[in-house]
C-alpha cells in the first residue's frame, strides 16, 4: 500500500489531524454540494458534489474518507444546511436524493482504497478510480431513486431521471480530478 496525498503532504499521524482532515473534508463536500442547478424533470439537481466526494476519497484515503462522508450525512441529519440547496435534516436523507449521499461514503472507501494503491498518481488510473466511485454513487442512488419514481426504466424511471442527465457533467468532473490528483503528486515532489 501506497501512500495518500494526505499523508504526504502532513505525514506525521495523530488523532487531531485526523480528525483534521476529517472535518475539512466534510466542509468541502458540503461547500461543493452548494454549486447546485436544479433540473426541472427530476428530484436530483447537478451539483458539485460528486467531485468533491471522489476527491476528498482519494485525497484522505479510504477511511478517513468514508468518516468525512459520514460526518457530511451526520451534519445534515443534524440539520446544518450541507445538503444541496442548502438542504438538511433526516427528510433528506430519506427522501428521493437519500440513495445518493449514502452511496458518498462507499464511493470515498473505494476511490481511497484505490488511491492507496497508486490510482491517483496516472491520468488514466484516476479516471477508472473516478468511473469506478461514480458507477458505486448512481448504484444506491438510482436504486433508491427507484423507490420514488415509476421504476428503474422508461420514460420516468430512475435510470432516466437520476443517471442519464449526469452523464456528461460527472464525466467532466471526473476529468478535473483526473488532472489534479496526479499534478499534485508531481508539484509534491519525489515519493
Amino acid at each position: 500500500m501506497q501512500q495518500v496525498l494526505a499523508e504526504k503532504i502532513l505525514p506525521r499521524r495523530s488523532t487531531l489531524a485526523d480528525l483534521s482532515l476529517i472535518v475539512l473534508g466534510s466542509l468541502f463536500v458540503a461547500a461543493f454540494a452548494q454549486l447546485s442547478i436544479p433540473l426541472p424533470f427530476t428530484p436530483v439537481p447537478i451539483t458539485g458534489q460528486t467531485f468533491a466526494v471522489l476527491l476528498v476519497g482519494m485525497v484522505l484515503g479510504p477511511r478517513r474518507g468514508a468518516m468525512a462522508l459520514l460526518a457530511y450525512l451526520a451534519e445534515g441529519a443534524a440539520g446544518l444546511p450541507v445538503f444541496a440547496e442548502m438542504g438538511s435534516g433526516v427528510a433528506t436523507l430519506l427522501g428521493p436524493r437519500g440513495g445518493y449521499l449514502v452511496g458518498f461514503v462507499a464511493a470515498a472507501w473505494l476511490v481511497g482504497l484505490l488511491a492507496e494503491r497508486g490510482f491517483d498518481r496516472s491520468l488514466i488510473k484516476t479516471l477508472a478510480a473516478m468511473a469506478l466511485g461514480n458507477a458505486v454513487i448512481y448504484f444506491f442512488g438510482v436504486l433508491w431513486l427507484s423507490r420514488f419514481v415509476s421504476g428503474l426504466v422508461g420514460d420516468q424511471g430512475a435510470l432516466a431521471l437520476g443517471m442519464y442527465p449526469f452523464l456528461i457533467g460527472d464525466a467532466i468532473k471526473a476529468s478535473l480530478a483526473a488532472m489534479l490528483l496526479p499534478s499534485a503528486w508531481k508539484l509534491i515532489g519525489p515519493r
